[in-house]
């Protein structure tokens, strides 16, 4: 990045940062969580709140409505992660910041206005109900084997199934809903809460960073009108893939300041503690350790900036992504593993948020699309391609 536009994604970036260390740092000890230890409603109002009178809501989405582009969005969430609870306070968390890119990409002028709006100003939460249960051979990891079913009735279309781990359900208005019809998936939005989608269960789960939960939901003949179909039907999927590259990137962008920030409490922890007559990062187990944490920092640094770089060339970035997915959070997992260690007991404890970083990657590396199944994805392409170079 050059000119103006570097300048202005820098004083953003700046601004942010600032931000979540001097406002948002000091509520990661805030009592308000629910009973699954996510951050209760309540207290995400409040920080948003603050963060649009400090003008850092939304930083990515600029006042006129235009988008940073790839490279300038990783700049900016990469500094709202420097908490787990800065992308909430900031508005950049997921699923929201997923949602958000998808509509104002794709939803009409009366769908931007109805569902966009209220969550690009910061006042309502999404979710996006793909996933289904792994009991009932529901999608998962593989959307082609959704169950979920959309039948047309008149001007409306009829939604019966079930979903897991849908991420915010508990407590979200905007809602948007993949099913599948006889054309092939569709995409819907829907205001929520409806009595016609019902939530059965909120596990409990390693992570808890996010409001609401994983919900495991029921549908049960949800009536939808048809101008609140994304497209036509059929096009689903097509929807899918403009979210997919950059909400696995974003994902990355976020927990890399995560890391970034684990690993300066670590270093602080090393450089004051001691042990066997000198400080722990003298000992070269632990020097090592964080010196190990500044290679895998960067590496994955220039990882997102590789993948934004050719999603802002307007290029799907399925395989760039994958690959940026896989590397990214592997190495942050290394990461906030070493901060652990480093810290030994005190790194187990919620004293710091060094052990929920560890919690919070951990699941990473599965959601979005699991290790495993990037590779095998990748793997496919390889053989591929193989098979097109070789063929006479």
């Amino acid at each position: 990045m050059s000119g103006v536009g570097a300048e202005r994604t820098l004083e953003i970036a700046n601004r942010v940062e600032k931000f979540v260390r001097d406002v948002v740092v000091p509520y990661e000890q805030d009592p308000r969580r629910d009973y699954h230890d996510c951050p209760t409603d309540e207290l995400v109002i409040e920080m948003r709140e603050k963060a649009r009178a400090a003008g850092v809501l939304t930083p990515h989405i600029l006042p006129d409505g235009s988008h940073l582009s790839q490279r300038e969005t990783a700049i900016v969430l990469q500094r709202t992660g420097l908490s787990p609870l800065g992308p909430l306070a900031c508005n950049t968390a997921a699923p929201d910041e997923g949602n958000m890119y998808l509509l104002g990409k794709v939803g009409s002028a009366d769908i931007q206005q109805r569902f966009l709006k209220p969550l690009v100003e910061g006042r309502a939460r999404s979710a996006f109900f793909m996933t289904e249960p792994a009991s009932e051979d529901g999608a998962g990891s593989d959307p082609s084997m959704m169950k979920t079913t959309c039948k047309p009735d008149g001007n409306h279309w009829v939604i019966d199934g079930r979903k897991a781990f849908i991420t915010g359900a508990e407590g979200a208005k905007v809602g948007i809903v993949m099913a599948k019809s006889d054309e092939g998936a569709c995409m819907f939005l829907v205001d929520l809460p409806d009595p016609a989608i019902r939530i059965e269960r909120v596990p409990n789960t390693i992570d808890s960073s996010m409001p609401g939960g994983h919900a495991t939901v029921r549908i049960d003949n949800l009536r939808v009108p048809a101008d609140q179909m994304l497209g036509n039907a059929g096009e689903g999927f097509k929807y899918a893939q403009i979210r997919l590259a950059p909400a696995r990137l974003s994902h990355c962008m976020r927990w890399w300041g995560a890391c970034q920030r684990a690993n300066e409490i670590a270093t602080d922890y090393a450089n004051r503690r001691q042990a066997f007559g000198k400080h722990l990062v003298d000992h070269e187990g632990v020097g090592f350790m964080l010196a190990e944490n500044l290679i895998d920092l960067k590496q994955a640094e220039l990882m997102i900036d590789w993948c934004a770089g050719v999603l802002d060339t307007g290029a799907m970035g399925t395989v760039e992504s994958s690959m940026a997915k896989v590397a990214v959070s592997e190495a942050l997992m290394r990461i906030a593993d070493r901060c652990v260690q480093v810290m030994g007991g005190s790194g187990v404890t919620s004293d710091t948020i060094v052990e929920q970083v560890f919690r919070e990657i951990r699941a990473f590396r599965i959601y979005d699309g699991p290790t495993e199944v990037h590779k095998w994805s990748l793997a496919k392409k390889i053989k591929r391609d193989w098979k097109a170079a070789n063929s006479h």
